[in-house]
């Protein structure tokens, strides 16, 4: 076992099994929120890491391949922001007002319950690019000086519960309008949440990557002003 865990293919077939296993389910039983193939990849990965003693950096090594191809993905989600162009710019005031409204209350929340938790300084810095798309999101926490690991756990699982969670709550509030159920996800779950909502409707995924990239573009600007602030 311990031969095989070590092989440079191993990583890579875990998570790319791990992922068509959790596809296949997530397809099979209705597309429920709760099972998002990305989350049941991951816990699946996560079991089978600890229950083999494999070490995280030697797994992130083996899957290589597939974090080099995040970035063209990530960009690959912005192709229907084209499609969209003209109704964004013509909502421009709105599009506006949303994305400031929601940054300030994403970085707001973030900071006051780890702030009322007592959280160190490390956590902090760590977990303000958690609703930037991952990309973006290390190179933020690399400049703020944080964890990188800890970044990609706490963006991952922001974008995973907001992928799982975001599209029922969204008709909870009766928000029905295909533009601002997009803009929603986009902007509170990035990548993640953008293909979860580009599945469903091509305008949706559209206004989605629309507030992944201009929260990204945004928060490149305002986090590290904000990590000066919060932590001295």
């Amino acid at each position: 076992m311990s031969t095989l865990i070590q092989l440079p293919v191993f990583g890579l077939t875990l998570t790319l099994s791990a992922y068509l296993a959790a596809y296949w389910l997530h397809q099979r039983l209705g597309r429920p929120g709760v099972l998002s193939p990305v989350l049941v990849t991951t816990a699946i990965v996560a079991s089978v890491l600890l229950a083999t003693g494999l070490p995280y950096e030697t797994y992130l090594e083996q899957v290589g391949l597939l974090t080099m191809l995040l970035g063209p993905a990530t960009v690959a989600l912005a192709l229907p922001l084209l499609r969209n162009g003209k109704a964004l710019s013509s909502s421009a005031p709105a599009v506006i007002v949303a994305l400031i409204a929601g940054g300030f209350f994403s970085i707001l929340i973030t900071v006051g319950v780890l702030q009322l938790f007592g959280v160190g300084e490390e956590v902090l810095r760590a977990a303000l690019p958690r609703s930037v798309t991952s990309p973006v999101g290390l190179s933020i926490a690399e400049a703020l000086q944080a964890s990188v690991p800890l970044a990609v756990v706490l963006t991952m699982v922001s974008g995973v519960l907001g992928a799982a969670f975001g599209p029922a709550l969204l008709s909870l509030a009766r928000v029905r309008d295909e533009r601002a159920r997009g803009f929603a996800v986009g902007l509170t779950s990035h990548g993640i949440g953008t293909s979860r909502v580009l599945a469903d409707s091509t305008v949706a995924g559209g206004w989605s990557s629309a507030a992944m990239v201009l929260n990204a573009l945004v928060m490149t600007i305002v986090l590290p002003i904000v990590a000066a602030l919060v932590t001295g």
